[in-house]
C-alpha cells in the first residue's frame, strides 16, 4: 500500500507529524457525528500506550476551535492530538465518502444513510448496540447490565446507552459541535504510516457507525503495532 501524496503533503506542516516515526492519523467526520465521539472515546485510554510505541496520534476534525474544545472535554481526547478544519478539503482531496448526496441538501441525506442507504453496515451495527455483542468488551460496571446479560462483554442495551449519551450532548450543544450542516455527511479514514512514509494500514469510512473494519474492537488493527 502506498500513502497519499496529498495526505503526506498536509502533514509536512504540522509539527510532530515528519518521518521518523509511526504515525495514526485520523480523518475524523464532524465532531458531533457518533463516529468521532465513539472512535475518540475509544482512543483516549490507549493513547498512553500508542505513545509507548512510538506511535503519534493525530485526529483531523470537521468544525472549529470552540466544538473542539467541548468535543475533548466530553470525550476524554488530549487537545493537542486533535485539529479541526471548517470544509472537509483534505477529506475530498483524498476522495474519501462524501455521504448520500440528495437533491433536499444534507438532511434528507443523513437521514437516509441512518436508515441504511448509501451507508453499508449502519443498521447492523445499530442493532448490535441493542443486542449485545459476546466478542466485545464490556462498556459499564453497572449492576443493572450485570442483571441483564452478565460480564466480561458488551451486554444488550450497554452500546445502545453509550450512543445515547453522545447523542444527548450532542443535540444539547448542536452549534457547538455543528458550525454548519454543509457536511454532516462526511465519512472519515484511518491511515497508519511508518517511520519511513510508507503505509500500514488504511480504512476508509464507507458509512455511518463504520469508522472500523472491526466495530466490535475497533482499534485491534493496532494490535501487531502494540507488543
Amino acid at each position: 500500500m502506498t500513502t497519499p501524496d496529498l495526505l503526506l503533503d498536509a502533514l509536512r506542516s504540522i509539527p510532530g507529524m515528519e518521518p521518523g516515526s509511526r504515525r495514526l492519523v485520523i480523518l475524523m467526520s464532524q465532531l458531533g457525528d457518533f463516529d468521532s465521539l465513539e472512535y475518540a472515546q475509544a482512543l483516549a485510554p490507549v493513547l498512553p500506550r500508542l505513545e509507548q510505541a512510538g506511535i503519534k496520534t493525530l485526529a483531523i476534525g470537521i468544525g472549529d476551535e470552540a466544538g473542539a474544545e467541548r468535543f475533548c472535554q466530553f470525550t476524554g481526547f488530549p487537545r493537542g492530538n486533535l485539529r479541526v478544519e471548517s470544509e472537509p478539503r483534505l477529506h475530498r482531496a483524498l476522495e474519501l465518502y462524501s455521504g448520500l448526496q440528495t437533491p433536499g441538501g444534507p438532511w434528507p441525506g443523513l437521514l437516509l444513510m441512518c436508515a441504511g442507504i448509501g451507508s453499508p453496515g449502519t443498521l447492523s451495527e445499530v442493532l448490535r448496540g441493542y443486542t449485545g455483542d459476546r466478542s466485545a468488551p464490556q462498556r459499564f460496571e453497572s449492576p443493572l447490565f450485570r442483571l441483564a446479560g452478565g460480564e466480561g462483554f458488551q451486554r444488550p442495551f450497554e452500546l445502545a446507552t453509550v450512543r445515547l449519551r453522545n447523542m444527548t450532548e450532542v443535540l444539547g450543544n448542536w452549534r457547538t459541535y455543528v458550525p454548519r450542516d454543509d457536511f454532516i455527511t462526511q465519512r472519515g479514514a484511518t491511515f497508519l504510516l511508518e517511520s519511513d512514509d510508507s503505509l500500514l494500514y488504511e480504512h476508509r469510512d464507507r458509512g455511518m457507525l463504520g469508522f472500523s473494519a472491526t466495530m466490535s474492537r475497533p482499534l485491534s488493527f493496532l494490535d501487531p503495532y502494540l507488543s
